[in-house]
Order: C-alpha cells, then structure tokens, then sequence
C-alpha cells in the first residue's frame, strides 16, 4: 500500500482491502481499563474524586459511544454546569478530548467527550464518514444527552472543541443556544483545508478532486467499494520524511505515542462533496456567546483561528488567546501547554456559566 510522504499526498484514494491492514504500533490503551490513552489517565472509580462514567445514546438511529466525567464529590441532587468536548479529525474520546474532558471536571464540571458518528465507537455505516453535518448534530446530540444527565444545570452548558472539533463547535454555536459559552483550542477549519489544501496548496485542484468525490459517491451507489481518503498507516521513515509541522506531529501522536485502534486519518472521498462546500466561518456572526478561541503561538494552523476570530462579530465578548512557543499538536499533550489551555478554560467557563 502506497502511504502517505507528503502533504500534497493527502488526497490519495485508498480501498477497503487496504484499510482492513492499518496497524496501530503502540498498545498503551490495552493498559487502562477505560483504553484511555492521554497521561495522567482515570484507571479506576473512587469515591469522592473525579470518576468516569461510559455511556451509550442514540442520535438519529445512531448508537454513540461517550464518557461522561463527574467531579470530586459528585452529588446528582446537586446541580453542576457542564461542557461538551468535541474531539479532533481522525480523534476519539480516550485521546486529547477525554484529557481536556477530566481536567474540566477536576474543575467543578460535568463534561461529556464522545466519538463522532460513524468513527470511533460510536455506529454508522459506512464507517469513516466524515460529513460536516453529522459532526455538527453530534455536538447537538452531546447537549441533548448531557442536559438531561442527572445533576446537571442545563441553563449552565458550555461548548469546547479541539481541532476539527473547534471548527465544527463554532457551528453548532451558531444555532444552539444552550450553549451559554463557546470555547476552541487549535481550531481547524476542516472545509477550508479539504478545499483549499493546508495554508491554500491545493487551490489549483478543486475541480478535479471534486470530481473524484463525485466519483467516488457514485462508486458506493452502485454498490461498488468505498474508496478512502487520508492514511490509514504510517512508517517511522515516512514520519521523518514528512516536513516539520501538523502531519508529522499527527502522525507521531496518533500512530505511536497516543495511538489507539478506534483512531484513524482515513476518511471516506465521497465525505469530500461535503466538506468541500462547507466551511467553519459561513454564518460565524450567528454566534452571540461569549466566545473563547486558543491556538499555539508556533501552530501551523493558527492562521484558521485568525481567520475565524475578527468574523465574530457578534460574540458577547470575545477573547483570542496565544499560547506561546506551541505547536498544534503540542496543545493535545503537552503539559506545559495543556495546563496553560485548561487554566484558560477554567477562567473563561467560570465567568460565563455562573
């Protein structure tokens, strides 16, 4: 199976066969009860500290997959502001999102970090769509089980996003106004970047890989194999050869020092129709919370935050903040970045979920 080198080699197709010989090379979640992979992680329930709570819901005849997280001294007679926590592309709920999800509930908060339909544990067919629509509704569909979990004070519920997450929580921010506070980390315009390429290096290729998205959608209809865009696996010296940046660090946390079975780059072509037409900042001034958005100072994708942010023009207040000397995957892991994030957070949601 050819894999992927450069970034240009995104777009590359691959089959169902090929998909089927992923590998994932490090086995950390086969330590922890919960497969949590971050540092750090819960291991077991105690009373009187935070504790994890797996759970399943259906969302549009779809069986999610979620952790709940409770703080300290959990009572569900009292009532506690909660958060939903949106994971990356190619992301699920035992990485960065189940991370930032028990760090906020150290907090105070009840949070909920659940996998996207279609990816991860949750159900869907095929696996590995990835339309902008279904990403958004899942956020929708966070707030709608996490409103009614006992303890929980729905006039109190904060939105935060990581990643693609972020992109797909300022969406759902837009119409939803159960979020009270709207919060992203490492915001990645997931439309802008199918479309465009990473910082607009595909522009001259729009139509063509529309077409194969086209393609590709009428391959599935006809009953034929679902072809996937992305990577499904990864080399050490592929990870070399990749330029310093997004993919690399992507491919080092994803596929080595976080990897986890249920995570992947892949992604269904005929997602492309999509997500080519969709983008973050359509409608962004429909966002009236108080909104707080957070990239790296040395991030490759902070230029979509940049983006973003002056067209919220309509956000109660509004704060962008730099965290200095990180990159964007270093904002998943590292402590040094993620305790100046959640610090951040903490401050934020304590003010706007009073």
């Amino acid at each position: 199976m050819k894999k992927l080198t450069t970034i240009a080699a995104l777009s590359m197709l691959i089959t169902t066969t090929e998909m089927a010989n992923a590998q994932s090379t490090e086995k950390r979640y086969e330590t922890n009860p919960y497969t949590l992979v971050y540092e750090g992680a819960l291991t077991n329930n105690e009373k009187g500290k935070v504790n994890i709570h797996p759970v399943k819901y259906k969302l549009n005849g779809i069986e999610i997959v979620a952790n709940v997280y409770t703080p300290a001294g959990y009572d569900a007679s009292k009532k506690y502001p909660a958060i939903t926590v949106a994971h990356p592309n190619g992301g699920i709920k035992e990485q960065t999102a189940g991370l930032y999800a028990q760090h906020l509930a150290e907090a105070g908060y009840i949070t909920i970090a659940a996998d996207a339909s279609y990816q991860g544990a949750s159900g869907g067919e095929p696996r590995h769509t990835d339309k902008p629509q279904f990403r958004t509704e899942d956020i929708h569909g966070m707030a709608d089980f996490i409103s009614q979990y006992p303890g929980v004070d729905a006039n109190r519920l904060g939105a935060f996003g990581i990643c693609g997450g972020g992109g797909y929580t300022l969406k759902a921010a837009q119409s939803d106004k159960r979020f009270k506070a709207v919060a992203t980390l490492s915001m990645f315009n997931s439309g802008e970047v199918r479309r465009n390429g990473f910082k607009n290096s595909q522009l001259n290729t729009i139509e063509e890989r529309l077409k194969q998205a086209t393609d590709a959608r009428a391959q599935e209809i006809a009953g034929g194999e679902i072809l996937f865009s992305g990577v499904a696996s990864v080399t050490d010296e592929e990870i070399a050869k990749t330029p310093a940046g997004l993919y690399r660090d992507g491919y080092a946390y994803y596929y080595r020092s976080h990897a986890h079975p249920n995570s992947t780059f892949l992604y269904t072509t005929s997602s492309l129709l999509d997500l080519m037409a969709w983008d973050a900042t359509d409608q962004i001034e429909l966002i009236d919370q108080p909104l707080l958005m957070m990239a790296g100072g040395n991030s490759d994708t902070k230029y979509m935050t940049d983006e973003a942010f002056p067209k919220a023009v309509n956000a109660k207040s509004k704060e962008l903040f730099v965290i200095e000397g990180a990159a964007h995957i270093e904002t998943y892991w590292k402590p040094e970045y993620v305790s100046q994030a959640v610090d951040k957070l903490e401050g934020f949601f304590k003010e706007n979920l009073k």
